[in-house]
């Protein structure tokens, strides 16, 4: 329960944690309580399909939260993605009406800053370096 997680959590810190991940937690009366009671930061988890309701990031801040984890939202949603595009493969035969779905090139480039890596390259493996 809620005191013994708090006691454990307690006893972490004694021993060095420099922040609790308070896990399970129902409401934000019991996150509240871990902020006042633990005095180093306390994490929220956010899993979808998970105990913890979806508050959110102004509530968690409301009651001394500074740190949320969202452990699998992207790789939930992206593994949803990529079964409707093989499956509409799988029935179409080809991806193209699923296309605006999809990321482009560009934009996969642009996210990753990847024309100013190309250059880096060059400029530290080019030949003439001057």
């Amino acid at each position: 329960g809620q005191s013994a997680a708090l006691d454990r959590a307690s006893a972490y810190v004694e021993a060095g944690a420099d922040m609790i991940f308070a896990e399970a937690i129902h409401s934000l009366k019991e996150y509240e309580e871990f902020v006042n009671e633990i005095k180093v930061p306390v994490l929220a988890n956010l899993t979808e399909f998970g105990a913890t309701p979806f508050f959110t990031v102004d509530e968690l801040a409301s009651v001394g939260i500074s740190m949320i984890l969202y452990p699998l939202s992207g790789f939930r949603a992206m593994n949803k993605a990529a079964l409707d595009v093989f499956k509409t493969i799988i029935d179409k035969g080809t991806q193209s009406s699923v296309i605006d779905i999809m990321q482009t090139r560009m934009e996969l480039y642009d996210m990753l800053d990847y024309h100013a890596y190309e250059e880096k390259l060059d400029q530290l493996f080019s030949k003439d370096k001057g």
